[in-house]
């Protein structure tokens, strides 16, 4: 059977893994984000340009617009919910970090209590 030291080093590198997940995923969604708002904004200056094939289209151009920016809108939504669960996986490793420092630390005393203990039964036994 593993230790309670053992379980809480696993779950710790498991947080630390859906902590970066949870980052990456929200870089994502930023980068896609930036990347509507320039399409949108290329969009915008053709359709502003006199030799652009918008006079023609506009209706085509009105509506990349707008589903570009609905895509950012999305994407900056989807980065919000992205961060709050960052922040929440953020706290869960803190608090598991912590509990498995905790566990190492008594670990460790109960060891060098022990180490002590027969340091002090050896001597008693030369005595």
């Amino acid at each position: 059977m593993t230790s309670r030291r053992d379980r809480l080093k696993k779950l710790v590198k498991v947080q630390e893994q859906l902590k970066a997940l949870h980052e990456t995923r929200h870089a994502g969604f930023l980068s896609a984000a930036a990347a509507a708002e320039s399409e949108a904004q290329d969009l915008i200056g053709h359709f502003d340009a006199g030799s652009s094939l918008a006079g023609l289209f506009p209706e085509l151009y009105h509506r990349r617009i707008a589903n570009a920016l609905d895509r950012q809108k999305q994407s900056l939504e989807s980065a919000r919910l992205e961060a709050a669960l960052v922040a929440t996986a953020t706290a869960r490793t803190n608090m598991v970090e912590r509990a498995y420092k905790d566990v190492r630390r008594r670990d460790e005393r109960e060891r060098s209590d022990r180490e002590r203990l027969d340091l002090i039964a050896q001597k008693r036994e030369q005595e």
